[in-house]
């Protein structure tokens, strides 16, 4: 059932019914929030953990049973779990508000959760400047973008990486670049950077206008993002410092509140910005 969807003979409006898939350091307080009643015109009818589904009232349920009782479906699990369960939630025809956006440099995954017949949201997550991005993409005006994204060097260190490259990383005195490349190739190659990367592509609508990089600098204090945007229409330049989540350093304080602010938007929010 599509989150816009008024059952047939209901002339009135009823609660956007809600579904948090994870309940981590953005997943518990979104879920903990709406249960409160802290969003307007919503309410919880499931989270969905590593343990299985469960209602406001530790009552256990099926998976299968959500699609009766949710009209939308909030992702704060991870790439992998978006992997496995969104194109089920996108198929039964429930809506889908994604947080791993990084996810989407998978575009057979990005295919399949756009092709219905369930609605595919994605949030901004702690990034700004995307709605002046998209309009700028929108108007056919934009020429570059580039995502510069600072960390601490050890947060960089990857699998993937040998002795060599690790001890580049580490040894660095100064800001350091370590990758430049499409929004795809970094979001693969740092995950923990990918939601960042495909978010600004995504409101571009055009990868091969964005450039991101990544940087490692032992001297920050705080994660950085800059995102520089150049069209004929303007210059832009906008730099994002989130302080980290308490209850995981890995996400910012502010994603769960923006997470709240989408939902109160879509559960009918009589005036909002868009």
């Amino acid at each position: 059932m599509s989150a816009t969807h008024v059952p047939e003979g209901d002339s009135g409006s009823r609660d956007l019914r809600i579904a948090v898939l994870g309940k981590g350091a953005i997943g518990g307080p979104v879920a903990a929030a709406i249960k409160a009643g802290h969003v307007t015109g919503a309410r919880l009818v499931a989270v969905v953990d590593s343990q299985g589904v469960t209602t406001p009232d530790d009552s256990p349920i099926s998976l299968g049973e959500l699609n009766r009782r949710a009209d939308l479906v909030v992702e704060a699990a991870g790439q992998k779990v978006l992997a496995e369960i969104g194109p089920r939630v996108i198929a039964e025809g429930l809506d889908l508000l994604v947080l791993s956006i990084g996810a989407m440099a998978d575009e057979n995954l990005r295919r399949t959760l756009s092709s219905g017949p369930g609605r595919l949201y994605l949030s901004t997550g702690a990034i700004g400047g995307l709605d002046l991005l998209r309009a700028v993409a929108d108007a056919g005006t934009l020429e570059q973008v580039t995502i510069a994204t600072t960390k601490q060097p050890r947060t960089l260190l990857q699998d993937w990486m040998d002795d060599e490259q690790r001890a580049a990383i580490l040894d660095s005195s100064g800001r350091t670049e370590v990758l430049r490349s499409t929004p795809q190739r970094v979001a693969t190659a740092f995950p923990k950077s990918a939601n960042v990367a495909m978010a600004v592509a995504t409101a571009a609508d055009d990868s091969a206008k964005v450039e991101a990089v990544v940087y490692a600098d032992p001297t920050c204090t705080v994660t950085t993002h800059e995102l520089s945007v150049r069209s004929s229409t303007g210059n832009y330049w906008f730099q994002i410092k989130n302080l980290p989540s308490p209850d995981n350093p890995a996400t910012s304080s502010l994603v769960p509140f923006a997470v709240l602010r989408a939902l109160q938007d879509l559960a009918g929010r009589r005036e909002t910005l868009i």
